[in-house]
């Protein structure tokens, strides 16, 4: 062997020794990181704030199966306000889809991912809420993501309600619009933000239609009188309102009687159009073909699988041709509402379906939601961050498919239950 390789054999592995190793480093940034996310996580646990996923094992609907729970179980949980998750004619739907038109597209729409289905769904959509055009998300969250930033720029306004969902909030901080924030509902505080952005090119007020976490009901009417006027759009998230609120179950639009004054619309097939996935935007036909151009979250998203498409076609489709279904939860709503409220609970908003069963304390909702479910009935705490801190509920939410025995027994395991804690007496 020539001296120099010699040399060169003997003096690599030293080098090796003495050089710091990437691996070693990589695994204590690995442990460094695994430091920071454990004690993140212990703080969310000893706050009482932990969310647990419980594991169902049937589907979807009033009487469901859980693990580790025995027999029927009563579920007062589910965004399902039309009963439509398993709807037969909803799954039927989903099932002929499926057969006809395959798993999914492996596409996003522009390239080979728009079927007929889509284009049918999105003029029904269009029809059902008396919009111009209709454009198909894979969810709201990805709906309220990509609208702002193609519709407002840096010359324009944005004024959204504090208590806006955080879908709504995170589209808003994409856009380069200048930002306004009012007071949660307050008509006064709205007209103070329309003045001090009245240099603005382009003002969009934005607010739910109805709040999730309270279910109370944008004042509609008061806002679309100062958009005009002060010369500014009008946007509504319509996700807990969609399919049953409104004589026609158009929505809080309809429900107030402002659906020609109300300029976009968003909204999710999730909820009560058959509880699939996706989301749309409906509003003028320039905006929707923008939408189609611009869009991120439109354009690098799969197009919706056909199974989803199918399904909510069916769910409009049943809304079109009759208000019936749309009606029916009001009634249940009321009795629930008054029965828990004569039992000396506390139910935050009006008449939705959505009953927040305040309680204050995160953990003794926690602990009165795994007590319900022990009675048979399934609820689930909602505490900080998905709520202020202070106001943690039980949020209770009423289906069209619920009958009065069930609401009934939901309402005695309450009693029982807040007997227990000390809620009521």
């Amino acid at each position: 062997m020539p001296f120099r390789t010699a040399v060169r054999c003997l003096i690599n592995p030293i080098r090796v020794v003495l050089r710091p190793s990437t691996s070693i480093r990589g695994y204590a940034a690995i442990a460094e990181a695994r430091s920071v996310l454990e004690h993140e996580l212990e703080t969310i646990r000893t706050g009482g704030t932990w969310k647990g996923e419980r594991i169902i094992t049937s589907k979807q609907g009033p009487h469901i199966n859980v693990d580790g729970s025995r027999g029927d179980i009563l579920n007062f949980c589910a965004n399902n306000y039309l009963g439509l998750s398993s709807h037969p004619q909803v799954v039927e739907a989903g099932i002929e889809a499926l057969k006809k038109y395959g798993a999914g597209l492996s596409s996003v729409r522009f390239i080979c991912g728009t079927q007929d289905i889509h284009k049918d769904l999105e003029q029904k959509l269009a029809k059902f809420h008396e919009r111009e055009e209709c454009i198909l998300y894979a969810s709201c969250f990805d709906a309220n993501a990509g609208l702002f930033e193609v519709l407002l720029g840096p010359d324009d306004a944005v004024l959204s309600d504090e208590l806006n969902h955080a879908s709504i909030i995170d589209g808003i901080r994409l856009c380069r619009a200048k930002r306004f924030r009012y007071k949660h509902m307050d008509l006064n505080d709205l007209e103070t933000q329309l003045k001090q952005s009245q240099s603005s090119r382009m003002r969009l007020v934005v607010t739910d239609g109805v709040f999730s976490m309270d279910g109370d009901v944008a004042p509609l009417k008061g806002i679309c009188d100062l958009a005009e006027q002060y010369g500014a759009l009008v946007f509504i998230d319509e996700c807990h309102a969609t399919g049953f609120m409104g004589p026609r179950g158009r929505g809080t639009d309809e429900l107030l009687g402002v659906m020609d004054r109300v300029h976009i619309v968003n909204s999710t097939l999730g909820k009560a159009l058959g509880g699939a996935a996706g989301g749309y935007t409906v509003g003028p036909k320039p905006l929707i073909d923008l939408l189609r151009q611009r869009s991120r979250p439109y354009l690098f998203s799969n197009s919706l699988p056909p199974p989803v498409v199918g399904c909510a076609t069916r769910a409009v489709e049943l809304l079109l041709a009759s208000n019936e279904i749309a009606q029916s939860v009001g009634a249940k709503t009321m009795r629930f509402r008054n029965k828990m409220t004569e039992a000396g609970f506390t139910i935050s908003g009006s008449a939705h379906p959505i009953c927040p069963v305040m309680l204050g304390d995160a953990r003794l909702a926690s602990l009165m939601a795994d007590d319900m479910l022990k009675l048979g009935v399934y609820v689930i705490g909602f505490s900080y961050p998905v709520v202020p801190k202070g106001k943690a509920r039980i949020r209770v939410q009423i289906s069209a498919a619920h009958t009065d025995q069930d609401i009934d027994r939901a309402v005695d395991a309450f009693i029982q239950t807040g007997r227990k804690h000390g809620v009521v007496s």
